[in-house]
């Protein structure tokens, strides 16, 4: 590539932001994965100084975290902190479809509507990638057309950090659990919105996120359960102990 050719700084920030955002949320790059300046550097072919302003966006969005010792790395899941962070989320699902009900336009509701199509066609073809993504988005719109852009913000991140749990639930076999009921429910919603229905919206939201909530809850468990089932990998038995 020629100077000449070459994309301005911005436009750097831009692509390695987005090829590292979606590799972590699609556990491409797990948690704790080591991201390294020079390496980066390297593989996207561009100086360090694009590389760290994507990295400090995706730190923003609490992708990616650095270490005392100055290394960055992806953002660990902290199960310890998931019943506040499901707290925010529900709370946020509320806000939004409320939100949006009262203030949308006309074109919020054509944007609306092709990301549940798109939502719904990925259902349709057990695209779980798709699936997670254009959740997201369409959940995104929707807090646009609420109007208050903190409020988009703070629920794009929580939907962010939320794609790798909705990842790693997904590595399951898909075919008994695909949430063909929560385009139903999404349905539902866009249809309160656009009859301005804030109250109904508050409800479906509420009910939306209970759902999505208490998947996630049920994996964390089972995967628990299962670990200590498994118990530590590897450590002889005791030569008196009694099997149950």
């Amino acid at each position: 590539m020629t100077a000449s050719a070459r994309p301005g700084r911005g436009a750097s920030v831009q692509t390695v932001y987005a090829q590292l955002r979606q590799a972590i949320v699609e556990l491409a790059l797990p948690p704790g994965s080591p991201l390294d300046e020079v390496r980066l550097s390297q593989q996207f072919v561009m100086s360090r100084t694009p590389i760290r302003e994507a990295l400090v966006r995706l730190a923003a969005n609490g992708l990616d975290i650095t270490l005392p010792n100055r290394s960055t790395i992806v953002s660990p899941i902290d199960f310890e902190r998931m019943p506040v962070y499901f707290e925010a989320l529900s709370l946020m699902y509320r806000v939004s479809t409320r939100g949006a009900a009262i203030r949308h336009e006309a074109g919020d509701l054509e944007k609306i509507r092709a990301h549940q199509a798109a939502y719904a066609e990925a259902v349709e073809t057990r695209d779980v990638s798709a699936m997670i993504g254009t959740n997201r988005d369409f959940h995104v719109t929707i807090a646009e057309a609420a109007g208050n852009p903190y409020f988009t913000a703070f629920f794009a991140r929580l939907l962010d950090e939320g794609r790798r749990l909705l990842r790693l639930y997904y590595y399951q076999p898909v075919e008994d659990h695909l949430p063909r009921r929560y385009v139903d429910e999404h349905e539902a919603m866009v249809s309160a919105i656009e009859k301005g229905n804030a109250e109904l919206c508050d409800e479906l939201g509420a009910a939306h996120a209970t759902q999505i909530v208490r998947r996630i809850q049920d994996y964390i468990a089972r995967d628990m359960t299962s670990a200590m089932r498994l118990g530590p990998a590897r450590r002889p038995r005791p030569r008196h102990s009694h099997s149950r």
